[in-house]
């Protein structure tokens, strides 16, 4: 094993060096990722990466789903897009899906939640369709996204946080703020 990678369950996981951290922020539809990320981005420096923007603006699909109104999402070509991104690192990525990406890209995953009295009226507002909105609200009751965040990322790096208000939101970036600036002295290259 070489100085840049490390072992996680017995797999190899070659880490990027880099001065700032890369953090994921996931979660169902309507958790409030892009909210959380904008605020996030601002409050550490940090780039914004709106991966469902980048998505769109590359054509990184195969199409439209028109059964969910969403893209066909094409995964090596978003993974072929953003490798050369992550490298450098100082990126907070967004996207309701974790398990697509390379496990060296994150040194944090920030899964959020939303109580379903919350989630529901946020995905009606925003014109889903029922069965789209029903879909993503067993998604959030089965904990799909934590699920998929603790099988395909080590257990230390993972963090599951509440978002059902503003309130909350705003503590979670001053807690993902915090953790940045651990980050960065942890990390020092003296």
């Amino acid at each position: 094993m070489d100085s840049d990678s490390d072992s996680d369950n017995g797999r190899e996981v070659p880490h990027f060096p880099r001065d700032l951290p890369n953090i994921l922020i996931t979660g169902t539809p309507g958790t409030g990722k892009t909210t959380t990320s904008e605020m996030a981005a601002e409050a550490t420096g940090l780039t914004h990466l709106n991966v469902g923007d980048l998505v769109k603006a590359k054509s990184l699909h195969e199409g439209l789903d028109t059964e969910f109104d969403s893209y066909i999402l094409d995964e090596d070509k978003l993974i072929d897009e953003m490798e050369e991104m992550m490298k450098p690192g100082g990126k907070i990525v967004d996207f309701h899906t974790c398990d697509i990406f390379p496990e060296r890209w994150f040194d944090l995953v920030i899964v959020l939640r939303t109580d379903n009295n919350v989630l529901y009226p946020r995905l009606e507002s925003r014109g889903y369709s029922p069965k789209k909105v029903n879909e993503n609200m067993e998604c959030e009751i089965m904990q799909v996204v934590l699920e998929d965040a603790r099988e395909s990322y080590a257990e230390e790096i993972v963090i599951e946080l509440q978002s059902n208000s503003i309130d909350q939101m705003e503590e979670n970036v001053s807690r993902i703020k915090a953790w940045k600036d651990q980050w960065i002295i942890n990390n020092r290259k003296d």
